[in-house]
């Protein structure tokens, strides 16, 4: 067995096999059990999924596991991911599970860990757990066994919740929502909450049958949204992913807004209003150089990760920020939540078009992103150019050479034996010429 079973964001894989096997998720809650719980008295774990079949074999074999280990285990149900993350704290409870893939097919589920704040789970913590997997586990006396139950309304709790961070005056009668659910955990609730606040909401992929999940749907496939807004006349489109922790938006015009673009909108609006820490968001190194300038026009900064959701996060904790997230529109707004989601963003967002009375268009397209393209190159072919000077020099040379019309990123990719190129130009006729550049250099053929 591996030294650390979890990825960049828990553990995921092929349903029924490893590490998504029933054995394999059982070890892994008797030894989350063990490391997390082993100086607490009557710890508490929720349990929330999302629509996959899959989900009830996942969630009775952590079940399972966490009562074999003396504690009290409370199912939530199929439920958003950001919901688990604000229960946990709400309710007091010691560690949060979603069961989830997000925007994965059905085939692949996933089990993603929340401490007691509500954050994802420290690395080391993690580490902690993928060795303790390989101990034979320290079970609890029979009359030590804890129990599962499942607690009622948590849907309306997160609703409330979600409610409460825009005003309330605030009403979107006249207006008409697009709600692509993705066959997902939220397919009840962001409907729901639209129609509460006044909008005429046009409902697609609400009916999850535990195959269907991202299927020809949500934000990782928006084409049937962008075809229901230009169809139905909608004044916005909502496209969120199978957990409910990514969103992206859909203009009247049937464009398709990403994460950048929602970040300008929300940076904009929050620097009018001095709502933005520190005049300062984070986003990571694939977030587009357009966004960059434009935050630098309206004096925002902009500090830069690496790839995953939970960088985001832990750079905005230690720098005192609030707003944050990725391209793929996992969206982090701090003072709601800890964790990217895609309702409150969506909130939010209504709330600025409310505000100021423009169309969509207008607000989620400040700035026109550069063309970006992303290659894989298989890593036995390139140089090392980590290591190799020449290699290393050449690129710098490449970069300085673009200034700010451009930039190139590469990284040796975390679970494929892969480099992944990314490259950026303002110029679309120059992005090939630079990804030529680039190649024959890591290549070795120039």
């Amino acid at each position: 067995m591996e030294v650390n079973i979890f990825g960049t964001d828990g553990i995921r894989g092929k349903t029924n096999t490893y590490p998504i096997d029933a054995e394999t998720i059982l070890k892994i809650a008797l030894s989350t059990g063990h490391v997390v719980g082993k100086n607490l008295k009557s710890p508490k774990v929720l349990i929330g999924k999302d629509t996959r079949r899959s989900g009830y074999m996942v969630e009775n074999a952590l079940t399972a596991g966490f009562i074999s280990m003396g504690w009290e285990v409370s199912l939530l149900g199929p439920l958003p991911t950001p919901a688990v993350s604000f229960l946990t704290k709400s309710l007091r409870a010691d560690l949060g599970i979603m069961i989830s893939a997000s925007h994965n097919p059905y085939e692949d589920n996933g089990i993603k860990f929340f401490d007691k704040d509500g954050l994802k789970i420290d690395t080391k913590i993690e580490e902690e757990i993928s060795k303790e997997i390989r101990n034979k586990p320290q079970l609890v006396l029979p009359s030590e066994l804890g129990r599962a139950s499942r607690i009622n309304d948590v849907i309306g709790r997160y609703t409330e919740f979600a409610k409460t961070t825009i005003p309330t005056s605030l009403s979107l009668t006249g207006m008409k929502i697009v709600a692509d659910c993705a066959n997902g955990a939220a397919y009840k609730i962001l409907p729901q909450i639209l129609r509460e606040l006044g909008a005429d909401v046009v409902s697609i992929a609400v009916t999850p049958d535990g195959f269907n999940i991202n299927e020809k749907c949500g934000s990782t496939r928006p084409e049937e949204a962008q075809k229901a807004v230009l169809e139905t006349g909608a004044d916005l489109g909502i496209c969120l992913d199978g957990d409910a922790d990514r969103v992206l938006f859909i203009d009247e015009q049937g464009i398709l807004a990403n994460g950048d673009q929602v970040l300008g909108l929300l940076a904009k609006a929050w620097v009018n209003r001095n709502l933005l820490n520190k005049n300062t968001i984070v986003a990571t190194v694939m977030s587009n150089l357009a966004l960059e300038i434009y935050l630098e026009k309206i004096g925002v900064r902009l500090i830069r990760t690496q790839v995953g959701d939970k960088n985001v996060s832990k750079c905005m904790n230690r720098e005192g920020l609030n707003l944050g997230g990725e391209q793929s529109g996992h969206l982090i707004l701090a003072d709601y939540s800890n964790a990217g989601d895609g309702l409150i963003t969506s909130l939010q967002v209504l709330s600025v078009l409310v505000e100021s009375q423009k169309k969509a268009s207008k607000e989620l397209n400040l700035f026109e992103p550069f063309p970006q393209s992303l290659i894989n190159i298989d890593a036995q072919k390139c140089n090392d150019f980590e290591k190799n000077e020449e290699t290393k020099s050449r690129l710098e040379d490449v970069q300085t050479s673009l200034g700010e019309k451009g930039r190139i990123l590469i990284r040796r990719s975390g679970t494929e034996d892969v480099i992944r190129l990314m490259v950026e130009h303002k110029e679309k006729n120059k992005l090939q010429e630079t990804i030529d550049t680039c190649l024959s250099i890591l290549k070795n053929k120039s």
